[in-house]
């Protein structure tokens, strides 16, 4: 079954639905037919949702700790709960979007359930669908074979349930402390219940209203995390009779007590409880926290108080993505497919990481807490530098959250969720998110210090080895494992996994360090600035493929090993390259461009082999892409299209990120060309739109080319981004003229300060054929420059 979208939900839409034609916003705003566009309208909250994009289509606030929605059992993976066919097992409170190699939370399940139930673990307390399933900002609707549906909405700490079930048969809800959501990968990363308890209780002393409180804890996922509790607090609006149960084990069906206790707890057994009704329409709310069962109902009192409906929740919902995320970036485009692709994609961007400020069990502080961050590896070349622009204030307190946690773990993690460090999969990427907000002047509240200390940390200290058998070579939660080699020899050997990918990401973080250490700690600047040379020793010369000669490659004590540029193995764990060829990676040095360029044969060989990435039919691996090397779905390959700026041809840029954003994305359920990544896909689609793409952790951004004849994205404080542009059909799309702040420019690029900082203008002037406009000076290369000569380059970056 599909999710569908309905159009015509809010009668106070600009949409002409009939026609399917937008009336222009500012013919709105002085008619006063509605007081502010409702934007959600045009975010698909299905697209990415199949064909493995893993994209959560239930409900949730920006960054929102509660993500309510359906889990679904298949046989196979649900990565988000969702899954297009199979059975409804739950309806659960907190998921991740868009993420791969096993399943995350789906717990704090309710499930309806029609008719007698004599055992409620039974594998049969499940159901199929009737109808496709509903899904919009700020509201899920399913229908149920039962005859059963359920409307849900969500705050960001509590959620609501609406039941409407067929009245001939007995009417329950099913609590089940034990769900979670199960992977069958066979690679150990599945969740486990370790315990829990369940109470119902008087809502206060001396009521004979009941709710239900308890707690659940579990542990691993795809980052292998420690055992973490949630607690939950649910109120049903009409009386019920209940009965608590108590399973043999925490693995099995087996029934030991059905009863009416009113509480169990075990740590050997799963358990929940069963609550039947007499009416036919019940309202659940439920409220979780991290803490204690008091907070979270004191969190779902505060959000969902008593006698609220959901119809409110679900349009406070859409009112605040309308404000805090869709209101930030306006146009007066009445293109509906770009309309449903800008919005879909701010949504998907705003899921993770989660704001759980307040909901830390780990140590008391007075930072804020950012959480479910999968991963940096994913995310730190378009996501969060665009979370920056978007969302100024999250990101302080993200960049803020990233030092506290080093400062009570020891370590910023690339990739932590449920309190726990984990799955490091390349570098410290995290430093190059540091040093990305350090270079654009992210200070406020921000100890800089204590975030420099957190990088040396990860250039310096080795990590325990946490004994993950995805890598046995070293520790996967936290840090550089394969720093032995690092230090000592300048590259990595196959004693660790993945040495290549690692060795050229090492190399990145470096110069990230040596960013911050310019401003911060001048004397160790050269040191970290020498050593992000070190991927050079990676390359291996005599590895040639299609015509060209120069890859990078793995090496031992003794030499180069033997290696395929078009080749990677199985591109996991335990093989030289990460997820990416050879041939991939080894555009990746974008900090010593000068020098990639130089070891690829100079500017015009750099953009043959560029070109011959993007051409059809040369690597026959990639069958899903047309047999380009060029891999859509893979983060390593998300800046090439942008790289020929540096070799004075902007036009093949355009042409090429052009081209991937057309044919790989659409506002669609299978509208992505891989894993969401947790917004990753979509903030690359985003920068492509604005006609930006940016250089994490440096001031620059290259050029590309808008969509839109206008744009206006809000920077917090007052400030503004104005992008205009003439032209702009779908083909023609090739810059021909640029002016910046009004100014004619003639560079691939600019910077933070010119547009960002305080606000700007791009005026664009777009053609259907290609002309030579960049005849300023390349967009900045350091790593190729001797270390006092960038460091002037990197000191007015600080200015």
């Amino acid at each position: 079954m599909a999710v569908v979208i309905p159009i015509d939900l809010y009668k106070s839409s600009p949409y002409d639905t009939s026609a399917m034609k937008m009336v222009p916003l500012w013919i709105i705003a002085i008619a006063g037919v509605a007081k502010a566009a409702d934007l959600a309208q045009y975010a698909l909250t299905s697209t990415g949702s199949t064909n493995g994009g893993n994209t959560f289509p239930g409900v949730s606030r920006p960054l929102g700790m509660v993500k309510l929605g359906p889990d679904l059992y298949t046989g196979s993976d649900s990565y988000s709960g969702y899954a297009p066919t199979g059975n409804f097992t739950g309806f659960t409170m907190l998921h991740e979007s868009g993420t791969g190699g096993a399943p995350k939370y789906g717990v704090v399940s309710q499930m309806p359930v029609v008719g007698d139930v004599t055992n409620p673990l039974s594998d049969a307390m499940n159901d199929t669908r009737a109808k496709d399933d509903v899904t919009e900002v700020g509201y899920y609707k399913a229908s149920l074979g039962s005859g059963t549906v359920l409307e849900m909405a969500a705050t960001e700490k509590a959620g609501i349930y609406q039941y409407t079930f067929p009245n001939s048969k007995t009417k329950n809800v099913l609590v089940d402390v034990s769900h979670v959501l199960s992977s069958y990968r066979g690679q150990g990363l599945e969740q486990h219940y370790l315990a829990g308890n369940i109470s119902v209780v008087p809502v206060k002393k001396g009521s004979k209203t009941l709710k239900y409180t308890g707690w659940g804890t579990y542990d691993n996922g795809w980052n292998r995390a420690a055992p973490w509790t949630v607690y939950f607090c649910g109120y049903f609006n009409t009386p019920f009779t209940y009965k608590t149960f108590l399973g043999k084990d925490k693995t099995t069906d087996h029934l030991a007590e059905f009863s009416n206790k009113s509480s169990y707890e075990s740590k050997t057994a799963r358990l929940g409880a069963l609550f039947t009704f007499k009416d036919a329409n019940v309202i659940s709310r439920v409220g979780v926290s991290f803490i204690s069962a008091n907070q979270a109902c004191s969190n779902v009192d505060a959000q969902i108080p008593e006698g609220t409906k959901l119809k409110d929740v679900r349009q406070q919902t859409r009112d605040v993505w309308n404000k805090d995320v869709f209101g930030k970036v306006t146009t007066s485009e009445t293109n509906v497919t770009k309309l449903n692709q800008l919005y879909s994609a701010l949504y998907f961007m705003h899921l993770l990481p989660t704001k759980k400020t307040g909901e830390n069990p780990g140590w008391k502080s007075s930072e804020p807490y950012y959480d479910d961050i999968f991963t940096f590896w994913d995310t730190y070349r378009c996501t969060t530098p665009l979370l920056h622009i978007l969302q100024p204030t999250y990101y302080e307190e993200f960049i803020r959250s990233l030092i506290d946690t080093y400062r009570h773990t020891g370590w910023i993690s690339d990739a932590r969720s449920s309190f726990a460090n984990g799955a490091v999969q390349g570098g410290t990427n995290g430093d190059n998110v540091l040093a990305d907000a350090y270079v654009k002047h992210v200070r406020g509240k921000v100890n800089w210090s204590d975030a420099y200390a957190a990088m040396l940390k990860n250039a310096e200290t080795i990590p325990p080895n946490n004994n993950d058998p995805r890598d046995p070579t070293g520790g996967t939660a936290e840090g550089k494992s394969a720093l032995p080699d690092y230090k000592q020899l300048g590259y990595i050997t196959p004693k660790f996994s993945r040495s290549v990918s690692r060795a050229v990401e090492y190399s990145v973080n470096d110069f990230s360090l040596a960013l911050v250490a310019a401003g911060l700690d001048k004397s160790s600047y050269e040191t970290y600035f020498n050593r992000s040379h070190n991927w050079r020793n990676h390359w291996n010369k005599d590895i040639s493929s299609h015509n060209f000669t120069g890859f990078l490659g793995p090496r031992n004590t003794t030499g180069f090993i033997s290696q395929d540029a078009l080749s990677c193995g199985g591109c996991y764990w335990r093989d030289y390259y990460y997820q990416a060829l050879p041939w991939e990676y080894s555009f990746n040095a974008h900090h010593d461009l000068d020098t990639l360029m130089g070891y690829m044969g100079g500017r015009e060989r750099f953009v043959d082999r560029l070109e011959t990435t993007f051409q059809p039919g040369v690597y026959s691996g990639n069958k899903q892409f047309g047999n380009t090397i060029f891999n859509p779905g893979n983060e390593p390959s998300f800046t090439t299209p942008y790289l020929y700026n540096y070799a004075g041809r902007q036009d093949l840029s355009v042409k090429r990120s052009r081209f991937v954003a057309k044919s790989y994305y659409s506002p669609t359920k299978g509208g992505l060309p891989g894993n969401s990544d947790a917004g990753a896909m979509e903030s690359w689609l985003l920068w492509n739109m604005i006609g930006l793409y940016p250089m994490t952790g440096t001031p620059v951004f290259l050029v590309g080319s808008p969509w839109f004849r206008d744009l206006k994205i809000q920077l917090g404080g007052g400030k503004v981004l104005e992008i205009e542009s003439t032209g702009g059909d779908e083909d023609v799309f090739y810059v021909q003229s640029l002016k910046v702040n009004g100014k004619p420019w003639n560079k691939a690029w600019v910077d933070w300060k010119s547009v960002f900082a305080k606000g700007g203008k791009l005026e664009f002037v777009l053609g259907s054929k290609p002309v030579n406009w960049t005849t300023g000076e390349l967009p900045p290369m350091l790593g190729g420059k001797k270390p006092d000569d960038a460091k002037v380059v990197i000191e007015q970056w600080l200015q």
